[in-house]
């Protein structure tokens, strides 16, 4: 028992040139299909090329790594202490980002270790799902931020609320003995709406006087790198 665990430990299958050139070019044709859909389903400033790229050597990557620890279950556990001490520590512009990182991780071992059919089906499932479902945008919100006396207070609130037709959520209010901050949230089709009116939001605010500043900021949960 002892000589046959000390054979699978210290085991190592052989590979022709032919294996290896084939299950490395796998991982390349799949990781087309990674590039393909995140340049299809990101535009504009969140598309990243460097990114894109990225994603397909590492598929490539991965199936290379897994072509030479496949057939040896000592190797792969000292890559796996190996790789542990290593931390990625770049942000992540788009939660869908996480899902095109692991597609790529899972077409490196499938194809790194001759599952072609796996690599294949898992991959035309991701490729379809992301088509059809990848170019949903989150809507970006509205932030409307307006700084003035505190006497004005309850005239800014009526004025923003008539305006967006109570739809402007009041977020956040701050305070000074002398001045008063009101964040007001909205989604960008009550912002969009509001064009229908005959005049701006802040011609309303200043001229109700003592308003120092009026700012309209476009929110996105995503984080810029």
């Amino acid at each position: 028992m002892r000589e046959y665990l000390y054979q699978i430990l210290e085991g190592s299958g052989t590979l022709t040139t032919e294996d290896i050139f084939l299950r490395i070019a796998a991982s390349a044709v799949f990781g087309i299909l990674v590039y393909i859909s995140y340049w299809y389903t990101h535009a504009g400033t969140t598309y990243s090329k460097k990114f894109n790229v990225s994603l397909f050597t590492l598929a490539i990557l991965t199936g290379a790594v897994m072509t030479v620890i496949g057939n040896n279950v000592a190797l792969s556990l000292g890559m796996v202490g190996a790789l542990s001490i290593v931390r990625f520590r770049t942000a992540i512009k788009d939660t869908r980002d996480t899902t095109y990182i692991f597609w790529a991780i899972m077409i490196g071992i499938c194809c790194g270790v001759g599952d072609y059919q796996v690599a294949g089906i898992g991959s035309g499932i991701v490729f379809v799902i992301l088509l059809l479902l990848g170019r949903v945008r989150n809507e970006n919100r509205m932030l409307l931020v307006i700084r003035a006396a505190n006497e004005k207070e309850l005239d800014l609130e009526g004025i923003v609320s008539r305006y967006y037709n109570q739809k402007a959520v009041l977020k956040v209010k701050n305070t000074t003995p002398s001045h008063v901050e009101l964040i007001y949230e909205m989604t960008r089709k009550v912002y969009m709406d509001s064009y229908r009116n005959e005049k701006e939001i802040t011609e309303y605010l200043y001229s109700q006087g003592n308003v120092e500043y009026v700012n309209l900021v476009s929110q996105s949960d995503e984080i810029s790198g």
